[in-house]
């Protein structure tokens, strides 16, 4: 069996125009991500970034080839099993954090480990563990708007590893923050992922960020290949 967290076989993906036929998005994508590995997916607007994160997270059903997560082929499951394997092993972070604006930090961390199933103590601790790492121990109680967008973009990182999970993956984490910023964003993410042994996908314009990955990806003519 397999020892990789995420891998993609022969991926392809197209949509259906009104008036032209189909649209090819994605031709061919075969790709490998091992524990602890971060791998920065490169390419233009348009090009195909997040649909193939969203092919890799099971959020979206591609049209040919297979996801395997952990050495399980996701070709064929049913929606309630994808469900299911998504929630066990992947976290997400996005451009603009989604955070909850009702909830604080710490609430923001803990709903989904009770979702879970987690108890709320045990989701509670683990919360208060992840936002201690990523500096803002001081902020458990804050709620969003009290947050700075860094602030904000670290409480998503925390809600993202907050199940465990074995692959996170980002689209575009620091692309609303400014330089420095970003900068302080994606070294707390890259502190994170390879102490917890994570792999991790990130889609990024920032080339200064994807040259400090593990190695980068890029989507041309919809064919990923090495960048």
């Amino acid at each position: 069996m397999s020892n990789a967290a995420l891998e993609l076989k022969g991926v392809q993906q197209r949509f259906r125009q009104a008036s032209n036929g189909w649209l090819e998005v994605i031709r061919r994508a075969d790709l490998r991500l091992e524990p602890g590995e971060m791998v920065a997916l490169v390419g233009p607007s348009g090009s195909g970034k997040s649909t193939l994160l969203h092919i890799s997270g099971l959020l979206e059903h591609q049209v040919d080839g297979d996801v395997v997560i952990k050495g399980t082929p996701t070709r064929g499951l049913s929606d309630d099993r994808r469900t299911a394997l998504r929630r066990t092993t992947m976290g997400f972070v996005y451009q603009y954090h989604h955070l909850l604006p009702e909830f604080s930090a710490l609430e923001n961390v803990v709903l989904p480990q009770m979702i879970a199933g987690k108890s709320r103590s045990e989701a509670r601790e683990r919360a208060t563990s992840l936002l201690r790492r990523v500096g803002l121990g001081e902020r458990l109680d804050h709620r969003p708007a009290k947050l700075s967008g860094g602030e904000q973009q670290r409480v998503a990182i925390a809600r993202a590893l907050a199940n465990g999970p074995a692959i996170v993956l980002a689209d575009e984490p620091t692309g609303n923050l400014d330089v420095h910023t970003a900068d302080q964003v994606f070294e707390m993410l890259a502190q994170l992922v390879r102490e917890d042994r994570v792999a991790a996908m990130i889609a990024t314009h920032n080339l200064e960020i994807a040259r400090r990955m593990d190695r980068a990806v890029t989507i041309r003519e919809g064919v990923l290949e090495a960048a």
